[in-house]
């Protein structure tokens, strides 16, 4: 069991910059700030639990594009690449 026995901890903002931004937020959606931060918290956490590293989405892209270019797909040689940018 954590120090405050079954008590939520108290979370202070002391920083100006981080106080102001989680009161622009809390008037930009009307609600407090407390639930502002909440918000803004989970929204964080689940991005970063479906964020995937970079690897793995570029691998994505390389299979979408395998399967866009079809069975007829060719690789393009640099020349033809430079042509498309006017090179």
């Amino acid at each position: 069991m954590t120090r405050f026995q079954g008590q939520a901890p108290m979370l202070s903002i002391r920083d100006p910059r981080a106080a102001e931004l989680a009161k622009r937020l809390a008037a930009q959606r009307k609600t407090t700030m407390t639930e502002a931060i909440i918000v803004a918290l989970e929204n964080e956490l689940k991005r970063e639990r479906e964020s995937l590293p970079l690897a793995d989405r570029l691998a994505r892209l390389a299979e979408k594009a395998r399967r866009l270019a079809g069975p007829e797909a060719r690789d393009v040689p640099k020349n033809e690449i430079d042509g498309f940018w006017g090179q």
